[in-house]
């Protein structure tokens, strides 16, 4: 018998970035670096462990917008655009530095890179979704949902119907792509409020995650911390976020991706090269941008000259942080199983999206992971939330504390000077949003404008936008999205009430923002 069990939980999400009105859109290329540097070398770690006889075991949320677009036709086009024009580029640049040997042998890389993620995406038949969902089947993955469009659920709580849509959405959207309800969710941001366990259970669902501190801080202060989940009076787990396995993955200081071992992120070829020779594969206006292509290696904090990367020698590195990941937990769990009395359960969730693309060693790290914690300990045992519910049926019963895992822990970073101005139009759209849903539809294109009405509203409570504002990275579009939907929405909700319906508008707007096909504006209707 092991003394614990350790839990990993990928957070897979990206908005909801789609643009058939346009030939190019910079944002779009945020799923095609995903697809490549995270989601297909997570299926290539997948596959390699069952195929040694691994029997893995971890949770990871895949979002609706993030499933809606990995499924959507025009943008799996755009991707295998997108992935011809990377190996056309990565040749040639083969071909340029045939007199240079260790930049010949990382261009050669790269083409061995994306020549298996092209060969893994054509096998699949282009349906990413449908490959996770066969490690989902077996056991080995647990995958749970999300809010519909990610939407920040406390600072909506004032409207109950615009919660609760955001909640029965991502579930049947979830059950039209995998063929079966969800077990859990990850709160958009890992954000509680107290009462919402309720409408949690009211949509079927068992579990949902949540920062340490919404544990520790419960009522009654959990026995155990956040070393093993609590019942809420609903009848929900909650899971809370172990800090020190947190802290070494994620942060670039004092973590394991800050190695000087490790790929650099901001240095990539669509910046340094000669600008006529990249111009076909950056921007068509002619601005650089990032290509994926990356020779330097993070060398160290203070140094002007950036020393070219080896990949050998970083998959070396990220096998030694993964024993030591593993040790760590090891003495982790032994040190909680005595002061417990019982196994501790140590969570460590993760954006997905760390692994691969912001540290390209994450899914190397992973994998040894993985595959050290099967063959060289006994301490504790890897599992995913739904197992460990089975398995460990008996929980203190007690109420989270408010909290998110934003920075200092509550709604700040998502309500602040730089992107306060959004709510009072979502609050107004979802007051009208709710008064919408009481209407009875008086022909087929009624019908269609309230469908769009509610998708309009549910794209614009995307937390993404105003993450964005307060990060201060591409602000102009997150602004231009926020305002777009809004607007779309307002024109929809004049035109119903008028009577003064746009068919053809309406239909260059469902081609446009095409999510939750099947949504039926109803979900607002008070609860």
């Amino acid at each position: 018998m092991s003394l614990g069990y350790v839990a990993l939980v990928l957070h897979a999400h990206l908005p909801f970035v789609r643009h058939p009105e346009s030939d190019f859109v910079l944002e779009e290329e945020w799923l095609h670096e995903a697809i490549i540097e995270t989601y297909v070398p997570l299926l290539h770690m997948f596959e390699g462990l069952k195929r040694d006889g691994i029997d893995f075991k971890m949770t990871m949320s895949m979002t609706p917008p993030l499933v809606s677009m990995l499924r959507d036709e025009l943008l799996q086009d755009r991707f295998d655009h997108h992935l011809g024009m990377l190996l056309e580029l990565v040749k040639k640049e083969v071909v340029r530095h045939e007199h240079n040997g260790h930049l010949k042998y990382l261009a050669e890389y790269y083409v061995k890179e994306f020549t298996a993620v092209k060969a893994t995406w054509e096998r699949c038949d282009r349906d990413l979704v449908g490959a996770f969902r066969k490690f989902l089947d077996s056991g080995n993955l647990e995958i749970i949902t999300c809010g519909a469009t990610h939407g920040y659920l406390p600072l909506m709580q004032m409207y109950p119907q615009a919660v609760w849509a955001q909640l029965q959405v991502a579930c049947e959207s979830y059950e039209e792509n995998f063929g079966r309800a969800p077990k859990g969710i990850w709160l958009p941001e890992c954000a509680y409020f107290d009462g919402l366990e309720r409408q949690v259970a009211d949509a079927g669902l068992r579990y949902f995650l949540t920062d340490g501190h919404g544990l520790l801080y419960a009522k009654p202060r959990p026995r155990f911390g956040s070393y093993a989940p609590i019942f809420t009076e609903s009848g929900v787990a909650v899971f809370g976020r172990d800090h020190e396995s947190s802290q070494q993955v994620w942060s670039s200081k004092v973590g394991y991706p800050g190695a000087a071992e490790y790929r650099e992120f901001y240095k990539d070829l669509g910046w340094d090269a000669e600008y006529e020779y990249i111009k076909p594969y950056i921007m068509p206006n002619g601005q650089r941008k990032n290509t994926g292509v990356k020779y330097h290696k993070i060398t160290g904090k203070d140094s002007h000259e950036k020393e070219l990367y080896d990949p050998y020698w970083a998959k070396e590195k990220s096998a030694s942080h993964a024993g030591n990941f593993m040790h760590t937990r090891e003495r982790q769990v032994e040190h909680l199983n005595g002061v417990m009395g019982r196994a501790p359960l140590i969570v460590s969730p993760y954006d997905a999206e760390l692994f691969g693309h912001w540290w390209y060693e994450g899914p190397w790290f992973l994998d040894y992971f993985f595959r050290k914690s099967w063959h060289d300990q006994n301490t504790y045992t890897m599992t995913h939330l739904a197992e460990y519910l089975q398995t460990n049926p008996t929980q203190q019963v007690a109420r989270p504390s408010q909290s998110s895992w934003g920075y200092k822990g509550f709604h700040e970073y998502w309500l602040n000077e730089t992107n306060a101005w959004v709510y009072p139009h979502l609050h107004k759209a979802a007051e009208r949003m709710i008064e919408l849903a009481k209407r009875e539809p008086r022909d087929e294109l009624e019908w269609r404008c309230l469908n769009q009405a509610a998708r309009e509203l549910l794209l614009a409570q995307s937390s993404d936008w105003a993450f964005i504002m307060r990060t201060g990275t591409m602000v102009p579009y997150a602004v231009r999205r926020t305002k777009s939907h809004v607007q779309r929405f307002t024109k929809l909700y004049n035109d119903i009430l008028k009577g003064e319906l746009d068919s053809g508008w309406l239909e260059k707007v469902e081609t446009i923002d095409n999510i939750f096909p099947n949504l039926n504006y109803r979900v607002y209707r008070p609860l």
